[in-house]
Parts: structure tokens; C-alpha cells; sequence
């Protein structure tokens, strides 16, 4: 975890999530987390950056098929998931750096975040 790297450069690590708060909560006690995970169950920040997008009813149905209600677990009845994206975001609310990938298991790299951040 870079994250006293991250607290070296004088930033913070935020994570917004679609469950609902009870959920984020949950799963920050389970994982151990030590960074603030904050709930965008309804979607509206991740709309916001134009991230949302509808899940195919083949996957609703994968995830059903597994015992996972999506709607039920983010408090939404739409089917409806954020891309994953990193956001370097400086003390004027400024979008500084941003990474964007469709693909869910690609992310931005520890050594690429810690270098952008070096940068603000």
C-alpha cells in the first residue's frame, strides 16, 4: 500500500463507492482500511464525471447467478456501475491528472500515481 507515500506528498486518499453507506462501511471494517471511503450509491458523482454505465442483463444475470444483487447492494434499483477511475484532484478542486480505463482490472499503477502526485 503507497498509502504513507501518498501522505509524504502532502495528499489523501478518498474512495467513492456505490454501496450504500452501510455496505462502504462494512467493507472498509473488513478490509482494514485506513483511507475514507465515501458512498455514491445513487451514482450521482460518478455520473457526474460521466463514469456510469448500465450493466448488460447477461452480467445481471452471471451476478444473480452467484447470489450478487447489484441493485440491492448499492440501494439502486438500476443496474448501473461506475468505471473505475483515479482523479488527482489539488486544493482548488482542480482536476490535476486523471486515469480512466474500461477494462475494471486495469488501474492506475502505484509508481504512476505517487509521480503525479509529485507533481501538484
Amino acid at each position: 500500500m503507497i498509502l504513507p507515500e501518498i501522505k509524504a506528498l502532502g495528499g489523501q486518499l478518498i474512495a467513492v463507492s456505490p454501496q450504500t453507506p452501510d455496505n462502504s462501511l462494512s467493507q472498509v471494517e473488513k478490509e482494514q482500511l485506513t483511507f475514507r471511503v465515501l458512498s455514491d450509491n445513487a451514482g450521482l458523482a460518478a455520473a457526474s464525471y460521466d463514469l456510469l454505465f448500465d450493466v448488460p442483463d447477461y452480467i445481471q444475470k452471471l451476478y444473480q447467478n452467484f447470489g450478487i444483487n447489484l441493485a440491492e447492494y448499492n440501494a439502486d434499483t438500476n443496474w448501473k456501475l461506475p468505471v473505475p477511475a483515479t482523479f488527482m484532484i489539488d486544493e482548488h478542486a482542480i482536476i490535476r491528472s486523471a486515469y480512466v480505463n474500461s477494462d475494471f482490472m486495469k488501474r492506475m499503477e502505484p509508481n504512476e500515481i505517487l509521480a503525479e502526485l509529485a507533481k501538484l
